[in-house]
């Protein structure tokens, strides 16, 4: 299944930048190959730069890393509850508190890729177990329609997203 399978009307507009973000990639491709980008692209951040933000009110490099484990953690239970054709309305979730309290700014930079390390393993392994059926399911998150297989796009591309914003303004 390619990112170009995807309908609008599989998630909110929201989310349409950072599944554009994405070339026209097969989703399990684009997990595990997103995985070692993210990997490889921390690795050359110095770890004196971890705890920079490029303007007062901005979260830090750290931040930023912790929220792309945070939101991927949120869309990954999204899709189980979606896949497992649980039909309960999922609740937004508040970005700038989970960033707050994060503890971002005492982690190492192994600490924290390490656990993304965990988490894209446990996307990857979910996703795997996923039929194209169980990828067409929807479910309501956040008061909008959204497709298994949406929120495994929204994953790859929000991390796109933000990795850009790193490489262009923190670095």
């Amino acid at each position: 299944m390619l990112r170009s399978d995807l309908s609008t009307s599989e998630y909110n507009s929201y989310y349409h930048n950072y599944i554009l973000a994405l070339p026209d990639v097969a989703l399990m491709d684009e997990l595990k190959d997103g995985k070692e980008q993210l990997l490889s692209f921390v690795g050359t951040i110095p770890n004196e730069r971890l705890n920079y933000a490029y303007a007062v009110g901005k979260w830090t490099v750290a931040q930023v890393l912790m929220h792309i484990v945070d939101a991927e953690r949120i869309f990954q239970y999204r899709a189980l509850r979606f896949a497992r054709n649980d039909k309960t309305p999922l609740v937004g979730f508040e970005q700038d508190n989970f960033v707050l309290e994060s503890t971002a700014d005492i982690r190492t930079k192994k600490e924290i890729l390490n656990e993304y390390r965990t988490v894209r393993e446990a996307t990857i392994s979910l996703f795997a177990s996923f039929d194209d059926i169980v990828l067409k399911r929807m479910g309501t998150a956040s008061g909008s329609g959204m497709s298994v297989r949406a929120m495994g796009f929204i994953i790859c591309g929000h991390q796109t997203h933000h990795l850009k914003i790193i490489g262009e303004r923190y670095l």
